[in-house]
């Protein structure tokens, strides 16, 4: 494999998310990162995380692995996704994997069914489409009724679009701009900016230094980072090539044919790189017939 040359590991390869924000060690800095998001009354003092894989509550029900999953100490459910290309049917996959923490909570006997407050975080790489000429970069999605007064607090989706974070260093003014900042450019600095001096910023340059990882994780880091090159080339390759338009004004036929193209292209690559079929899955939305015919 190709020598690394970057001094920080990219948050955006599955590894890098995983080193920094899915680790013990480290649990601080995605403590950080949740409370930015997070209402008052949710913040987090501690978290424990929990088991990425989940089964349904029947052998018929599908598997559903998570990239984070974890657990406040008052009780609130996470899920983290990392999202790097545009899913035909993400937020679909954003309300089943929710489902999941809310069954956990169901106990055996006299039950009185009250529930503790499950939270999505998606972390995107893509912007919606029907949020394109939106400035707003976080989206906060609640249950509401017909006069749009909430129905029911305790399950919430929230997305980053990350492309629409544009704020160089000097312009960086909250923390939470700041957390955007590291996730857009981290990979890119050869040094830590003034502007991110605080301690929790210490400690995440720390772990993302690359001249720390073991062997084993420096090969584990590499892979990632081809599978996360080989993704981005072949999505700015399609786009290149008119599919991306073809999908947002083309003809009807036009954009479901382009949608189904992109999502084989996505899954051609991944196949290459050894990613398991359920993984492709879940990225490209294909069946695992159409992943095993490519």
């Amino acid at each position: 494999m190709a020598h690394i040359v970057d001094k920080y590991v990219n948050p955006l390869t599955d590894f890098g998310f995983k080193k920094l924000f899915g680790e013990e060690p480290n649990k601080e800095l995605l403590i950080d990162f949740l409370n930015q998001l997070l209402p008052a009354h949710h913040q987090i003092e501690d978290l424990e995380y929990a088991s990425n894989e989940k089964v349904g509550r029947t052998a018929a029900d599908r598997k559903a692995i998570f990239d984070l999953s974890c657990r406040s100490t008052s009780g609130e459910r996470f899920i983290v996704e990392l999202q790097k290309i545009k899913q035909n049917w993400f937020k679909d996959r954003s309300l089943y994997y929710t489902s999941f923490p809310i069954q956990e909570q169901a106990e055996k006997g006299e039950w009185d069914f009250e529930l503790q407050p499950v939270y999505f975080i998606g972390i995107l790489d893509f912007i919606f489409s029907e949020s394109r000429k939106e400035k707003n970069i976080v989206h906060h999605v609640e249950l509401k009724d017909q006069f749009c007064n909430v129905f029911y607090d305790k399950l919430k989706l929230i997305y980053i679009e990350l492309p629409k974070f544009e704020l160089g260093v000097e312009e960086l003014t909250t923390h939470f701009d700041k957390w955007l900042y590291v996730f857009r450019h981290l990979s890119k600095l050869s040094d830590r900016p003034a502007a991110l001096q605080e301690r929790v910023f210490t400690r995440l340059f720390e772990a993302a230094a690359i001249a720390n990882f073991t062997p084993t994780e420096m090969e584990a880091y590499e892979e990632s980072l081809k599978v996360y090159r080989d993704l981005d080339n072949s999505f700015k390759t399609i786009r290149e090539e008119g599919l991306e338009e073809g999908l947002e004004i083309g003809r009807e036929e036009g954009r479901e044919e382009g949608k189904k193209e992109q999502a084989r292209a996505m899954a051609r690559m991944m196949k290459q790189s050894g990613e398991a079929s359920d993984k492709i899955g879940q990225y490209t939305g294909l069946t695992q017939a159409e992943i095993e015919n490519l």
